[in-house]
């Protein structure tokens, strides 16, 4: 029986799929549409299961409604079964039913790698993205069965109790959040004066530095990290080389950003695409396909 692929695509091959398990940003800053962008940016095909809608603009969360648990399982089964999926990048969950539904998922398939962004609140807004139920499933069962798991200072003081306000803070926290089970962890600093990202696994502690790009434009700066970091695993490299270029890359896209509203713009995760309009009065018509005017009018 000959495989559906050899027929469809005429050849080409699949780029490696990523899936983002997240919610949804309808000012596409942060969320699926940012991890598909970083996903895109990194020559990888992107597909996502939704946790989430959230009412948000870059002025911030307004509500969240929360995907029905079945729902979210219904849309990862539909992936898994459909794609061989190189990577798992988790984000905002927004329910203990949904973050329990992803460790069933996870269970199930046994993907190669596994980025948990512990998302719990928002940068602006009170409005909590994980209820606490659901943070407390994270910490006990969701974090273990994550290849590394990626929180803030925030996010990092949530799980541990540990007060998180400098590096010796991310550090004992990361190590921490080894001991609670996590396999390997990188507590991001990005508020911080100076950008540092400590990372956490086995008995290694290193800090990795970075510049302060000015910009207010950060919106989706974690999403980006994290999925960036699950693209550079899902290509082969290692964790400590992953989180060296996701760094790279996200102060880039944070340099090239631009405001797209009122608030804090989003990240500019395509920076690499930029393309020149045409000079005025040239149209290129394209060689392949039907020209729109030769199309049948329509009846």
């Amino acid at each position: 029986m000959s495989s559906h692929a050899n027929h469809t695509g005429h050849g080409n091959p699949a780029p490696p799929i990523l899936l983002t398990i997240a919610g949804f940003d309808p000012s596409c800053g942060a969320g699926v549409a940012a991890d598909l962008k970083t996903f895109a940016a990194h020559n990888c095909y992107g597909v996502a299961a939704v946790t989430a809608l959230t009412v948000q603009s870059t002025l911030g969360v307004r509500s969240v409604h929360s995907t029905p648990s079945a729902t979210l399982r219904a849309q990862m089964d539909a992936l898994a079964e459909d794609s061989s999926i190189a990577a798992v990048k988790i984000g905002m969950l927004g329910n203990r039913a949904n973050a329990a539904a992803v460790a069933e998922f996870l269970d199930k398939n046994q993907f190669p790698h596994v980025v948990l962004d512990p998302i719990s609140r928002p940068t602006t807004g009170e409005t909590e993205l994980l209820d606490a139920s659901g943070v407390k499933f994270l910490r006990d069962e969701l974090l273990k069965r994550a290849s590394v798991i990626t929180p803030n200072l925030a996010e990092a003081e949530l799980l541990t109790g540990i007060e998180v306000k400098d590096v010796n803070g991310m550090k004992a926290a990361g190590q921490k959040l080894l001991e609670m089970g996590a396999r390997a962890v990188i507590v991001t600093g990005g508020h911080l004066e100076k950008p540092t990202d400590v990372l956490c696994v086995g008995d290694q502690v290193e800090a990795f530095g970075g510049d302060h790009v000015r910009s207010p434009n950060t919106h989706g700066s974690g999403c980006t990290f994290s999925s960036a970091i699950a693209a550079q695993l899902a290509a082969g490299q290692q964790l400590r080389d992953a989180l060296i270029l996701a760094k790279a890359y996200v102060t880039k896209a944070i340099e090239k950003s631009y405001a797209t509203g009122k608030g804090a713009g989003p990240l500019n995760q395509l920076f690499r695409f930029h393309q020149e309009p045409p000079p005025r009065g040239v149209h290129e018509v394209p060689q392949h396909g039907m020209h729109p005017a030769a199309e049948p009018a329509a009846t």
